[in-house]
C-alpha cells in the first residue's frame, strides 16, 4: 500500500511543475492581452469578453462579415462570454471593422521574430 502512495506522490511531484508552468504562461498572456488586439474604443471590452476563454490569436485569424460576427458574438455570449447588452452592437462593429472579409489575411508572428523581440521562452 505504501508503495502505491509513494508512487502517486512521485507522480504528483513530476507533473506539478509542468502544470504550474502552464498556469504561469496563461497568466502572462492575460497580463497584457490588449497588445494583440487593435486599438479602438472596444479593445478592452473585446479583450475582457473574448480572451477570458481563448487567445486573441483566435480572433486575429478571423475574417467574418458583420452578420457572421453577430452570430459569433451571440453564440459566445450564450456559452458564457461576458458581453453586456449595452456593448453588444459596438463590440460587433469593432470586430467587423478590424476582422472583416476585406482585411488582409492574418500572418502569425514567426518564431525568429519572437526571439529577436525577446519574447521567446
Amino acid at each position: 500500500m505504501w508503495r502505491k502512495v509513494a508512487a502517486l506522490c512521485l507522480m504528483v511531484l513530476l507533473v506539478a511543475p509542468s502544470l504550474s508552468a502552464q498556469a504561469r504562461e496563461k497568466d502572462q498572456r492575460r497580463t497584457n492581452p490588449t497588445e494583440e488586439l487593435p486599438a479602438g474604443p472596444m479593445q478592452a471590452k473585446a479583450t475582457t469578453a473574448c480572451t477570458e476563454c481563448h487567445e486573441a490569436r483566435i480572433i486575429l485569424q478571423q475574417r467574418l462579415s458583420k452578420a457572421a460576427w453577430t452570430k459569433e458574438v451571440d453564440k459566445m455570449a450564450k456559452w458564457g462570454a461576458l458581453v453586456d447588452a449595452a456593448d453588444r452592437d459596438a463590440l460587433i462593429d469593432y470586430l467587423s471593422a478590424n476582422f472583416g472579409p476585406d482585411k488582409p489575411a492574418y500572418e502569425p508572428p514567426r518564431t525568429a521574430d519572437k526571439i529577436a523581440s525577446g519574447k521567446s521562452k
